[in-house]
């Protein structure tokens, strides 16, 4: 051979299917844009702001947290199952990782209201835990 040929795929590995389709990618470049966005904004407001005594910054602390948590994990739960699955997106992943990544940002929201107000235990996280895990498992049983 003369070397002009294509590259060989043995150094790469046979795939199952194709590469990521465009769409699945920019969702997941856009989420992570937007939970850095929503990270930076986490930063300012707990730099320029004390939620030392102001209910108002702590509520609003823990729903900026919260958003960043889920933004954060929607794409990650999403390429976890497209890894899991063998680089193949199958119809209802993308809906099933948001919504696990709202049940993050809705757990770690709760959870960061409950240590502003001093009223934070392990039991509690752990039953509210347990019980979004449950909720999402029964939700999740493939028929």
């Amino acid at each position: 051979m003369n070397g002009a040929g294509p590259a060989p795929t043995a150094l790469v590995g046979p795939l199952d299917s194709g590469a990521m389709y465009p769409r699945d990618r920019l969702s997941s470049l856009g989420l992570f844009g937007a939970a850095l966005l929503a990270w930076v904004v986490v930063a300012l407001l707990f730099t320029t702001r004390s939620p030392v005594g102001d209910v108002a910054i702590q509520m609003t602390g823990a729903a900026l947290v919260g958003v960043a948590f889920a933004l954060t994990m929607m794409p990650l739960f999403w390429l976890a199952a497209f890894s899991r699955h063998r680089r193949i997106a199958y119809k209802g992943d993308w809906v099933r990782a948001v919504r696990r990544g709202v049940w993050v940002g809705l757990v770690v929201g709760f959870l960061v209201v409950l240590r502003s107000q001093d009223a934070f235990s392990w039991p509690l996280a752990l039953f509210v835990t347990v019980m979004v895990a449950f909720v999402e498992v029964s939700l999740s049983v493939e028929r």
